[in-house]
């Protein structure tokens, strides 16, 4: 009898559906971010460029500059301060749950190191019935509440009270803590993968160091030096293996979707190109590019912004499109153009003053050595694997953010029952 009548309450689908509303909105409840959380906000000392804070420190100076969009935690800040100029500030322990108060509103990380936070941060500490990842990721959900919410005219803010009366919607702290463990997984392989790239591009920088610098390549105890050069090296210039590409394309006659880089896609000190817009975001000219070629942004080259590009695509005209002119020489210009000695050259002898410009002109005539066979057939190999296994990470790490930030809002609204989900990281 109870199964008959079972059947019968749940025998209309829209009844159904309005039961289950009613069963979600029972475990889901509003509440305002004060009531499960204390809210502070970060301090700086002033005036802020006293370098008294600066000198001989060793503790991270976290500012809003020093968010990346790329990654959940943060692990490196440009600056540090002193035991002195922490004293003004506020020390937070790594794990630490931040929200930006100014700049890019709502932005939100959390600490992978201990460091001081800059005014410009809130911070979130004594949780109480939340789940501090779960909150990083539905702040994450909800970042245009801040700016909906901002004051300032010419700087736009949020501030602590603006924070404790947000309003969200909770579910029990079990689903909480199942929703953050789903996201973070994702987060968690990111992280590895970023780290692993970190590390090959670690290796093929200290590789070129040790053959093409110190010469200490296989056998080079058996070599001669010649004039400053292991015999049977040669030494070129630049503008002998390589060629500048200047494939100039007019905005209205490519593709919107096609792959844009602009300098702020360009990361410092890495050649691995992982994020990327599309060519409708900017109307200016644009110079086009192929997959392999390397891209050197030419501005400020002391940012030291040299990459691989791993497709093909279009540039902004501030970039230098480089392509070796025979596929032998690709990694040891690779290796070359990336290194700090070729970027401090194209720093001092870059033109302008506010904002100088790499010359290329100068530039070809820096000299580049090609050692013979079969040691440039050893280097060529480990570096060519090198570039191939980072593409292949930083595709991964597409696909996974791609996939996370199409589960999160569905995870953290309460869309989707995540106690019923079967993640399949692969």
């Amino acid at each position: 009898m109870l199964r008959r009548s079972v059947r019968r309450e749940y025998r209309n689908p829209i009844e159904l559906k309005k039961s289950m509303s009613k069963l979600t909105s029972q475990k889901w409840r509003k509440i305002k971010i004060g009531d499960v959380c204390d809210v502070g906000r970060g301090s700086s000392p002033r005036p802020i460029m006293d370098p008294r804070y600066f000198e001989g420190g060793t503790i991270p100076w976290i500012k809003i500059a020093d968010a990346t969009k790329s990654g959940k935690y943060l692990y490196e800040t440009k600056e540090k301060v002193n035991e002195y100029g922490a004293s003004f500030s506020r020390l937070l322990p790594k794990g630490s749950l931040i929200v930006a108060a100014s700049g890019t509103l709502g932005y939100t990380q959390m600490l992978g190191i201990d460091g001081c936070i800059h005014d410009g941060w809130l911070y979130l500490t004594n949780f109480k019935e939340a789940d501090k990842d779960f909150l990083f990721y539905l702040f994450k959900y909800r970042q245009v509440y801040f700016a909906n919410q901002a004051y300032g005219a010419a700087i736009q803010n949020v501030n602590t009270t603006i924070l404790r009366d947000m309003e969200v919607s909770l579910p029990p702290f079990p689903t909480q803590h199942r929703i953050a463990s789903i996201l973070s997984t994702y987060d968690d392989l990111i992280e590895n993968n970023t780290r692993r790239i970190q590390i090959l591009e670690e290796m093929a920088q200290r590789l070129y160091r040790e053959w093409f610098v110190y010469f200490r390549f296989p056998g080079h105890e058996k070599v001669k030096m010649v004039r400053g050069v292991p015999e049977g090296w040669e030494v070129k210039r630049l503008g002998d293996v390589v060629e500048e590409v200047r494939r100039s394309v007019d905005p209205t006659e490519i593709d919107p979707d096609t792959p844009y880089f602009g300098l702020e896609h360009l990361p410092r000190k890495s050649i691995a190109l992982s994020e990327w817009g599309k060519a409708s975001e900017v109307q200016s000219s644009k110079l086009e590019f192929k997959k392999g070629e390397i891209l050197f942004g030419k501005i400020r080259p002391y940012f030291h912004k040299v990459g691989v590009a791993p497709i093909d695509g279009v540039c902004s005209s501030d970039t230098i499109v480089i392509a070796s002119k025979a596929p032998k020489y690709f990694s040891v210009v690779l290796a070359c153009i990336s290194s700090e000695e070729f970027v401090n050259h194209a720093t001092q002898t870059s033109q302008g003053t506010k904002m100088p410009r790499a010359n290329w002109n100068v530039l070809v005539k820096y000299p580049i050595l090609i050692p013979p066979q079969p040691i440039y057939g050893m280097f060529d190999e480990l570096m060519q694997n090198v570039v191939a296994e980072i593409t292949n990470l930083l595709f991964r790490n597409r696909n996974l953010r791609r996939t996370r930030d199409m589960l999160l809002p569905k995870l953290v609204s309460g869309e989707v029952e995540v106690e019923k989900m079967a993640i399949d990281i692969e």
